[in-house]
């Protein structure tokens, strides 16, 4: 999906909107094709997560019923997944979704100012919460399997390497 996590701009529902289905039309036929393509339909759900998630911008419990219904699951079963992973939003999320790796390795090598340094360049304020603008929202997450390459952050799709205090206001200008 090439809107990945966060989704496209403009893609965000407001938290208190009125539910619109999300597999209708041309999200049915993609969803559809999919069972094709896996053994079970319940196979299908992480998947169908990801659509949920590139249409809306993130998960409302309305969308964890609809992909139950669609899947033949329990809703119990799809909350438990959405929360389980961290790639997917329970609540709104900024424009831009930032995770930045705050494992042992990486903190020893400055992660803790690289999330200071985003948090006040978002204006984002603290972990979780969505910059005033919009834009952005930063987490920390245990590892982005980049050990080597200490401190990786992930914005949206984009993987960066080696990231320091000084380089992120140029991050932060790519995604204007």
């Amino acid at each position: 999906m090439s809107a990945g996590p966060g989704g496209a701009a403009g893609a965000h529902a407001a938290a208190g909107a009125e539910y619109q289905p999300v597999f209708v039309g041309e999200a049915r036929t993609r969803l559809e094709q999919l069972f094709t393509r896996y053994p079970t339909r319940q196979a299908c759900l992480l998947p169908a997560l990801w659509m949920v998630q590139e249409a809306r911008g993130w998960i409302a419990e309305p969308a964890i019923h609809e992909v139950a219904d669609v899947l033949g699951l329990t809703p119990a079963y799809v909350k438990g997944v959405v929360t389980f992973y961290t790639m997917y939003h329970t609540h709104p999320v900024g424009r831009h979704f930032i995770q930045v790796c705050t494992t042992s390795p990486c903190n020893i090598c400055g992660a803790e100012a690289v999330v200071e340094t985003l948090l006040r360049e978002t204006g984002c304020g603290e972990l979780g919460a969505t910059s005033p603008d919009g834009r952005f929202t930063v987490i920390e997450v245990e590892c982005l399997g980049a050990c080597g390459f200490a401190t990786p952050i992930l914005v949206d799709d984009d993987f960066i390497e080696n990231v320091t205090p000084d380089q992120v206001p140029g991050i932060l200008q790519r995604y204007a």
